[in-house]
């Protein structure tokens, strides 16, 4: 853990990335999530008081819900479609060009909140929550690519450090003291201008990412040179040996679409793992958390005037939890920890729920989903997730591949045993 720590701060540009990378990054998504909850009940009031205006009548019920949602869910559709081409961008124009031209994507869309009250306008809140849904889908993951194998795992769970940040973030200056009110929510939903502007200004005083340097383009000098500025002075002849055997394993293919990646049986195992992890990090009740923490802390007896603050403690020990998991990464390893987060999410979310119900509200068994998810991804990790620790991505590709032949050597054992049972059987009949 200290010696992960240590090796961290002797590189003081690669800590100065991953502050730069971070709060253009997941610090943006997390913000998004959560920036809505406080001043929802001024902007709703903004889509009447419009409506009226343009329509002699205010909103219908079914009709303000049905804006809001669209308002809340193009996120989401924006960052659908950024995703789907953002590796392709990234291959193609690099990854530090990518990164500097999507700041400009979150600039416009934090133009067309802040402006959206002065112009009348609602839809302008939709194309700017479409926008940022479209910068966080093409934010790409340069942390790790950026790192020495020994601190890949640190560096890279500053993502998640990043995003707990930005759901703080979100809920602090969300309150009314600060820029909740009905006078300022629109500079609160333009916030995220200012992470965009920071990166845009200082990303472009780092290298390009070391892998993409000599992965992608093949010029290992560059790749020397942008190691060097990173991690500092230091012999890296092994980590660089690591990237031209990797470069020379996959010379010659090209960057796969989307579904050529889904087709192509050598990366399903790899493609699977990553579509569990994923799907459990969306369906393992955090969200929900955020959603029904006001209504767990009002059950708890919380008056509703304290219960706004009471709710930046999830958001504090979220944080708490990404650091203490990052000093423990290197030593533990990715898997360990995957599983004790998994299993003792699926834990908490059973007593949450035995709780809830004996309180006669029977509301909250939603909790049961993300505890079947929490769960059975926690048994696919024990069964079919290799440890990553300190290996490289060949390693890691070998690995996987052990592990599916090991799988079809065992299906085929099974076939044939069978076969041998059922011919006894017809023998000694």
């Amino acid at each position: 853990m200290t010696h992960a720590l240590s090796d961290l701060c002797h590189s003081p540009m690669l800590v100065l990335a991953i502050f730069v990378l971070g709060i253009g990054g997941t610090f943006q998504y997390g913000f998004q999530i959560s920036v809505l909850n406080s001043p929802s009940p001024y902007i709703k009031k903004f889509l009447n008081e419009t409506w009226l205006m343009r329509y002699g009548a205010a909103l219908e019920d079914w009709k303000l819900n049905l804006i809001w949602s669209f308002i809340i869910s193009l996120y989401a559709v924006g960052g659908l479609i950024g995703a789907l081409n953002a590796g392709h961008l990234a291959v193609k124009y690099g990854r530090k060009r990518c990164l500097l031209s999507n700041n400009f994507v979150a600039i416009a869309g934090g133009v067309m909140m802040g402006l959206s009250r002065r112009a009348q306008s609602f839809e302008m809140i939709m194309v700017g929550r479409f926008l940022y849904g479209i910068n966080a889908g093409c934010w790409g993951h340069s942390l790790g690519e950026s790192a020495p194998k020994r601190l890949r795992g640190l560096v890279s769970m500053t993502v998640s450090t990043f995003l707990s940040t930005g759901k703080l973030s979100g809920q602090l200056l969300g309150l009314n003291e600060i820029l909740g009110s009905e006078d300022l929510w629109p500079v609160l939903l333009a916030f995220s201008v200012v992470p965009a502007l920071i990166q845009l200004v200082s990303l472009p005083f780092f290298p390009e990412t070391p892998r993409y340097l000599l992965i992608d383009k093949g010029d290992q000098v560059q790749c020397e040179k942008a190691i060097q500025r990173l991690w500092g002075k230091g012999d890296y002849r092994s980590e660089i040996h690591d990237m031209v055997l990797e470069h020379a394993a996959i010379k010659g293919e090209k960057s796969k679409s989307v579904l050529e990646l889904i087709l192509e049986k050598s990366l399903r195992w790899q493609l699977l793992t990553v579509i569990v992890t994923f799907t459990t990090l969306q369906l393992c009740g955090i969200n929900a958390i955020y959603l029904y923490s006001f209504d767990v802390f009002r059950a708890a007896g919380i008056p509703t005037h304290q219960v706004r603050y009471m709710a930046l403690g999830t958001g504090l020990c979220e944080i708490f939890t990404s650091l203490f998991c990052g000093l423990l990464i290197e030593s533990t390893g990715r898997r360990v920890l995957l599983l004790r987060g998994y299993w003792c999410m699926a834990l908490v979310l059973g007593l949450l729920t035995v709780t809830i119900f004996l309180q006669d509200t029977l509301d909250y068994l939603c909790f049961i989903i993300f505890l079947g998810f929490c769960f059975f991804s926690g048994v696919y990790v024990w069964f079919y997730f290799p440890e990553t620790k300190g290996k490289t991505v060949l390693e890691i590709t070998e690995d996987f591949q052990k592990m599916h032949s090991k799988t079809q050597t065992e299906a085929a054992e099974t076939v044939e045993n069978h076969k041998e049972l059922q011919s006894v059987t017809s023998t000694k009949l």
